[in-house]
């Protein structure tokens, strides 16, 4: 699949959202949805991808489409799968057999938190969905609030930066790791800037039967504050730093998508294109970047292992 190819496919959202200029969700929302052939049916919990695409009385999306709370997407969808599967087992589905997939997207408030025991009845019941966490590492869309998702160190207007607290004094939960636990079909982690690789691991995910996961990495420019024009560099950063590793695991089998091996990048590098960690960039912080360099270097570490490339 090259670029011009994937640029003809049908287009599920439509242009003249509200999304901020700069905002990864719509680039990583337009290549995870034109992954498939098939009809979707996509379910939104509450977050910036919901409430700027659909601004009443207009909506963004050419597919069907259903607005959840924050945290019952999962849920909402599981309701909606089990409920297509019955009237084609009746024969009472309009259209006759044509096969619907089914896509859940939730940022990672509506993943990493309040959402997470809805998603893990979804995937222990086993429903036939493909769920794509949008991690813009914070509570964004309700005023830039910090998540289990924001990173250790990381400004939000809920950890502030002051003479005692510097940033989220937590480290990042890791979710994908936490959903590899459920033993499903197909999880990975993808990024914005490497397009190929996401279009790849959505079309895995929904040619999968059975529950899928997809944990994707979402520059947000007012809550990360770095300039709009800067969205895909800051992503292949997080990539090129480790920060955040590309992988896929595949009925439980671990496989690395990218090392930088050699080129691999100190963290600080990822951080300085981000003033929401312009705290850290002073002698008197420097121990918080070395102790996230170092949770940096034993997660590589152990994905690494996981993936048989140590």
């Amino acid at each position: 699949m090259n670029l011009k190819e994937m640029s003809t496919g049908e287009d599920r959202i439509a242009s003249g959202h509200r999304l901020c200029p700069g905002c990864g969700l719509p680039i990583i929302t337009r290549i995870v949805t034109r992954a498939t052939d098939h009809p979707i049916v996509v379910g939104t919990a509450t977050g910036c991808l919901e409430v700027s695409t659909t601004i009443y009385p207009y909506t963004s999306w050419k597919v069907p489409w259903i607005h959840n709370a924050f945290e019952n997407v999962a849920a909402t969808m599981s309701g909606v799968e089990a409920a297509y599967k019955a009237l084609k087992r009746k024969g009472r589905l309009p259209g006759g057999d044509k096969e619907v997939k089914f896509l859940a997207m939730g940022g990672d408030g509506g993943t990493y938190d309040i959402g997470l025991q809805s998603l893990s009845g979804m995937l222990e019941r086993g429903h036939d969905i493909v769920y794509v966490c949008l991690d813009n590492e914070g509570y964004m869309h309700t005023g830039i609030q910090r998540s289990s998702s924001t990173p250790y160190g990381a400004w939000t207007n809920t950890s502030q930066v002051g003479k005692v607290h510097k940033g989220k004094e937590q480290f990042k939960k890791d979710l994908t790791a936490v959903v590899a636990g459920h033993h499903i079909p197909y999880v990975a982690q993808g990024s914005p800037h490497n397009w190929n690789d996401l279009f790849m691991k959505a079309k895995k995910a929904f040619e999968k039967k059975g529950p899928a996961f997809i944990n994707v990495l979402s520059p947000c420019v007012p809550g990360w504050k770095y300039n709009s024009d800067q969205t895909i560099a800051v992503a292949k950063m997080a990539t090129d730093t480790c920060f955040w590793p590309l992988f896929e695991i595949e009925d439980d089998v671990w496989k690395l998508n990218y090392d930088p091996k050699d080129n691999k990048k100190p963290v600080v590098e990822w951080l300085k294109m981000q003033r929401r960690f312009a705290h850290l960039m002073v002698p008197e912080n420097r121990h918080i970047v070395d102790a996230l360099q170092q949770k940096v270097d034993s997660q590589w570490a152990w994905i690494k292992r996981q993936c048989g490339a140590a």
